[in-house]
């Protein structure tokens, strides 16, 4: 079920009309699993059953760990995160794994048989993201346990509420496909009886028309041009025709993902809970570090919580960093899909975050904030370095939309070989029109137009700013309605 579906809207309106009735307040947790559970069945409803199977091993080992004897406590916790990899290796990499097996050893496909089986494993929407939550919501009991061995506040000591709890924590239909990824302690102390007149409009309103309007207006516009950077229909284009191809694709994954992790934050607040921000304006980054910092927030702050930390981080020396860097990042390359050209894309990230670290890269934003500098040479340098990572994340963005390696460098190759060819402005004006609305929407947030590098998301809160931004929310609004793209599933739902 799409967010940009009238079959969604539909459900939406039917359940926010029930769950703030008066008579059953009490019984809104209640309500809200059950339209998960509908929500995420509508379209594989034999999938429901990996996520039930999901959520109840999750609340049975968290529920252990939290108050089990110490020396248990370690113990499940071992085995939760054991039991949730597997899941996720089963059916997102199984299929994999087995194609590497066969060619390997030069084994004949079987028609049937085990083999066959993981051959054709279906990948489970939302898998990666609801297993990463289930493995945050067992560490995260075991860590507040460690701390405080007085009281928990993720678990209730009823085995019904907690189960309750957990199956709305990880289930929650406006985050369950594609994030943003909850952690348990921030999310816990959040379940409560909401009432009607405490919605925060403003970010709801907000939320959902720019998050529609990324989504529908400039990602669902531009899929019609960045489809022309597939095999083989990218090979005569031309190199600049490709590139602006490619720049347009970048503009689109930014908007479809940055869209749906808008509306979803519109949802949740609409119905009184508070997702986490997961996109910080990640095309004005000066570095990759910082790019991270901005991009998918939630699953770059996962990966640091609750790998990188547990590697060491870095504070086991610069060798042992920079090989932390590349298994986390290698691994974030892997979650995103089961090809080995995810695992290239993560390297690619892992590698050049370790150059920056190493040349001392990494933290310019933070460097200018103590100096408190911003002089002409400092912006030129600033524009020149958001060029440069920008330039370096759009290239690698070319393994999301060409999985196949050989296909990916044969792009590149065809970007050195057709230079003479005559540009395709029939391509290329269109995909400068739909992206720009991402770039308007990164401008005012430039390092140089802000009062403070402190306080990234601050702008000034005068009339003329706000008339300007309530203009725009009516123009998105229009555009919505008027120039929407046909309707697509969003990209991060294969992930």
């Amino acid at each position: 079920m799409l967010f940009n579906s009238a079959t969604f809207i539909i459900f939406f309106l039917i359940t926010f009309f029930i769950y703030y009735l008066p008579f059953v307040r009490n019984f809104q947790v209640i309500i809200l699993i059950i339209a998960s559970l509908i929500f995420y069945a509508w379209s594989s409803p034999t999938l429901l059953i990996l996520l039930l199977i999901s959520i109840s091993l999750n609340v049975i080992i968290s529920f252990r760990v939290a108050h089990d004897k110490k020396n248990k406590r370690l113990f499940w916790a071992v085995i939760g995160v054991i039991i949730n990899l597997l899941i996720l290796s089963l059916f997102k990499y199984g299929s994999l794994i087995t194609h590497l097996f066969i060619d390997t050893f030069s084994y004949n496909r079987p028609e049937e048989g085990i083999i066959a089986l993981l051959l054709h494993l279906p990948l489970p929407i939302g898998i990666s993201f609801y297993t990463f939550e289930g493995i945050s919501l067992v560490i995260d009991v075991m860590r507040q346990r460690d701390k405080d061995l007085e009281q928990n506040n993720f678990v209730s000591s009823n085995l019904l509420e907690h189960f309750l709890n957990t199956s709305f924590f990880i289930a929650f239909f406006p985050h369950l496909i594609a994030g943003p990824i909850l952690k348990a302690r921030q999310f816990y102390p959040q379940i409560s009886i909401k009432y009607f007149k405490n919605i925060n409009w403003y970010v709801v309103f907000n939320s959902l028309v720019v998050g529609y309007f990324l989504k529908m207006v400039v990602a669902d516009n531009l899929k019609d041009y960045t489809f022309w950077i597939a095999y083989p229909y990218y090979q005569g284009l031309g190199t600049i025709t490709n590139l602006c191809l490619l720049f347009g694709y970048s503009m689109q994954i930014f908007a479809d993902f940055a869209g749906y992790s808008l509306i979803a934050i519109g949802l949740g607040a609409s119905l009184g809970y508070s997702l986490p921000d997961n996109f910080n304006f990640p095309y004005i980054s000066r570095s990759i570090a910082e790019f991270w910092r901005r991009w998918h927030i939630s699953l770059s702050t996962w990966l640091r919580d609750y790998l990188y930390i547990s590697l060491g981080g870095n504070r086991k020396g610069k060798v042992r960093t920079y090989i932390n860097l590349m298994i986390v990042m290698t691994l974030g390359g892997l979650w995103h899909g089961a090809a080995w050209s995810y695992a290239v894309w993560g390297i690619f990230h892992g590698i050049g975050l370790a150059i920056e670290r190493f040349l001392g890269l990494d933290n310019r934003e933070k460097n200018l904030t103590e100096n408190s500098k911003f002089t002409w040479k400092n912006i030129l340098l600033d524009y020149l370095q958001i060029l440069a990572v920008f330039s370096f994340v759009s290239l690698g963005w070319l393994l999301f939309k060409l999985p196949r390696f050989e296909e990916a460098l044969d792009f590149l190759v065809s970007l050195f070989q057709d230079v003479e060819l005559t540009p395709q402005l029939s391509k290329i004006i269109p995909v400068m029109i739909f992206s720009l609305p991402v770039i308007i929407y990164h401008i005012p947030h430039l390092p140089h137009l802000q009062k403070s590098e402190v306080d990234n998301n601050y702008l000034p809160k005068n009339a003329w700013w706000i008339l300007c931004k309530e203009v725009a929310i009516g123009i998105m609004l229009a555009a919505i309605l008027l120039n929407s793209g046909n309707s697509d599933e969003f990209i991060y739902f294969q992930f």
